[in-house]
């Protein structure tokens, strides 16, 4: 079947498994900031994010991750859980409280876990116009007006998966435009200290190819796993030069300010995951200076957003732990990372 009549006939999918009238009452139609700190808070534990935002100072957050509960599925769900699905009754309560204060959320697909397991939603799921759907119930189930596409481990190279994505987020941007909703799309990948990779870029080129608008590229900046020594400030300032350089290939009618104004920057507080399965080589560490230098580079480059993984590891509650979950692994105060980045949303 031609290309054309696949998308016209996952667009008449997407309306039938979705109306518009599916909107629920109060939702949020804004933006986020144009320059937005959005640390990410990891949903599979069992905090709520209300809380964490109210403790931390964060604002706004990342909320991660939706993926489905097993290889074959449409269905996409809170890491999986069945007990957590895109609901009201999930999340919705903490949201509204979020936002009570002024702040919002970035709903995230994918991540490692999903991404090396095949239950990201569009390796998971091979119907064009579900995948839409997917994204347009979250949108719609939350009043969200940013999703955040997390790319890694095998789904970077798994083509028809990457093709997938882009035809479902062109289709659920064109249901948004009709509604008049606001909707951004990031785009999370990897990166080396000067730059993304190849299959990286084929992301970003199959989103053109498919008329999907990327908003913001988020490039990670660590876990490097290449046994040098690194400065974790100066190669996120490498990497994201890298990262113009390929904008500006891809978006040639872009200034410079649009192009770094597309650039997103996720780091990870204190040591990473290199160095927690026993790799020779020195560890990769962002400290807290690295957090004051990195912010005040950000800030002065004017990019899109600043992130770090994550909210449940800014404390110092294992000091020389590689690659924790719940803690940064360096001596600093609860929050000192994010109380150090924060500023940067304006």
């Amino acid at each position: 079947m031609r290309r054309s009549h696949l998308v016209a006939g996952a667009a008449a999918l997407l309306a039938a498994l979705m109306p518009a009238s599916a909107a629920h009452a109060g939702e949020a139609r804004h933006t986020l900031p144009e320059h937005v700190f959005a640390p990410y808070f990891q949903s599979y534990t069992d905090a709520s994010p209300a809380a964490v935002a109210k403790a931390s100072g964060a604002r706004y957050l990342t909320m991660a991750f939706l993926q489905t509960q097993s290889t074959g599925s449409c269905e996409i769900l809170w890491n999986g859980d069945p007990a957590k699905p895109v609901s009201r009754s999930v999340y919705g309560a903490d949201i509204a409280r979020i936002r009570a204060t002024g702040g919002d959320v970035v709903p995230s697909f994918g991540g490692y876990a999903a991404d090396s397991t095949a239950t990201e939603i569009a390796d998971s799921c091979t119907d064009v116009g579900k995948i839409a759907a997917a994204y347009q119930k979250v949108v719609t189930t939350y009043g969200v007006t940013r999703l955040d596409m997390d790319i890694e481990d095998a789904s970077l190279n798994d083509t028809a998966a990457i093709d997938r994505r882009n035809q479902a987020i062109r289709l659920v941007q064109r249901w948004a435009e009709r509604e008049h909703r606001p909707l951004q799309i990031v785009y999370t990948l990897p990166t080396t200290p000067h730059g993304l990779e190849p299959n990286a870029v084929n992301v970003l080129q199959s989103a053109q190819r498919f008329g999907a608008r990327v908003d913001i590229v988020n490039i990670m900046t660590f876990d490097y796993y290449d046994d040098q020594p690194h400065d974790m400030a100066a190669d996120t300032k490498t990497a994201a030069a890298g990262l113009v350089q390929t904008l500006r290939q891809l978006y040639p009618h872009r200034s410079t300010a649009q192009l770094w104004s597309m650039v997103g920057i996720t780091e990870m507080a204190g040591i990473d995951d290199y160095g927690s399965g026993g790799e020779p080589g020195p560890l990769e560490v962002f400290t807290s200076s690295d957090a004051r230098d990195v912010t005040r580079w950000a800030t002065e480059h004017r990019i899109g957003e600043l992130s770090f993984w994550a909210l449940g590891r800014d404390n110092g509650g294992c000091p020389g732990t590689a690659g924790s979950d719940d803690c940064s692994g360096v001596g600093q105060s609860p929050y000192q990372y994010t109380h150090i980045m924060a500023p940067f949303t304006r």
